[in-house]
């Protein structure tokens, strides 16, 4: 087995700064860096992260790593993951992991030093590949709000896909057909599921969804919401109704249609989907999908120290579905 000290021998450095290497942390020159990688790929090392510590010297926490947890809904997912660790005594450790894969790894890495046997990773960067790898070496890693099929027993994860299509085949149902669909500009697993699922409902109802009625945010928030009804409006483009990624782009799309003088739901009808707390707090209420993120996190939660007490636990699934919450944001042409 190669180990740290023969990727510094034949790299010519220190153990230790084979270990900032690898770990990506402290002060190691470029050059250095570089010729440290590349002896490390060359011997096939693979540092060992104490897989085996974390079964006999982990402590009682729980590491829950998110996105930003001053955003609603991964505030709501870190919530959940806490009311788990209440009942299993249990303390949570929470690691905000924006922007990169890097800043997911690094965050993982934060959680391992302090011996966390246990981890809730909601990952927006990482491939699928990565995510295999770091599960081979953690056994209480488990994934929120994703799908590996080689991970399925690792995995809590949402049907996106058919809920979009319950809520596209709610507004059929009204009588709506000139359907408009707001999402985000960096196009996220979750984000193109559930534009796959619209553009489904509505082949399956002999509509086709052109690119033309599809709204696009910088962000997926209310300034993106209203951002990409701004666009659509300037565009000319024609709708009776809107489906947005989430309730935050929803509410930013109700606003941006108020400040035009066009009203919710008598001129076009909004969905939203999460059906966090704001989407009671704006007028109208808005009629949303209900995502059990608080539900599906403590469920990971006891699955993660679950598989950290006892990793041969056997497999099984953990697929949650959406429902429709239906309030006063669409308007029934159907019965008018």
């Amino acid at each position: 087995m190669i180990t740290i000290k023969d990727v510094a021998r034949v790299a010519g450095v220190s153990t230790s700064t084979v270990s900032r290497v690898v770990r990506k942390q402290g002060k190691v020159g470029k050059t250095c860096r570089a010729k440290v990688q590349k002896v490390i790929d060359e011997l096939g090392y693979r540092p060992n992260i104490n897989a085996q510590a974390l079964v006999s010297k982990k402590s009682n926490s729980l590491g829950v790593v998110i996105p930003r947890v001053s955003m609603p809904f991964f505030g709501t997912l870190a919530c959940g993951a806490e009311e788990a660790t209440i009942e299993n005594q249990y303390r949570v450790l929470i690691s905000n992991a924006l922007g990169s894969e890097q800043a997911e790894l690094d965050a993982i890495d934060s959680l391992l030093q302090h011996r966390c046997g246990a981890i809730v990773f909601h990952s927006m960067y990482c491939s699928d590949k990565t995510l295999c790898e770091l599960a081979e070496k953690i056994p209480g890693l488990v994934f929120i709000n994703r799908f590996i099929s080689k991970l399925a027993h690792r995995c809590v994860w949402l049907d996106n896909n058919l809920g979009a299509q319950e809520a596209t085949r709610h507004l059929l149902d009204k009588g709506h057909t000139e359907i408009a669909v707001i999402t985000r500009k960096d196009m996220n697993p979750d984000a193109q599921v559930r534009l796959d699922g619209v553009r489904t409902a509505l082949n399956n109802a002999g509509i086709k969804l052109a690119d033309s009625m599809i709204g696009i945010g910088t962000t997926a928030d209310m300034d993106g919401g209203r951002e990409a009804v701004e666009n659509l409006l300037s565009a000319g483009i024609k709708f009776k109704a809107i489906l947005a990624y989430n309730d935050n782009m929803a509410i930013g799309v109700v606003h941006g249609l108020d400040a035009h003088g066009i009203r919710v739901p008598e001129d076009v009808s909004v969905v939203g989907f999460d059906d966090l707390l704001i989407s009671v707090a704006c007028i109208p209420e808005l009629t949303t999908m209900h995502y059990p993120v608080r539900e599906m996190a403590s469920y990971a939660a006891n699955l993660a120290i679950e598989l950290s007490e006892n990793p041969n636990t056997s497999g099984r699934t953990h697929l949650f579905m959406p429902h429709l919450i239906e309030r006063n944001s669409v308007a029934d042409l159907a019965s008018s």
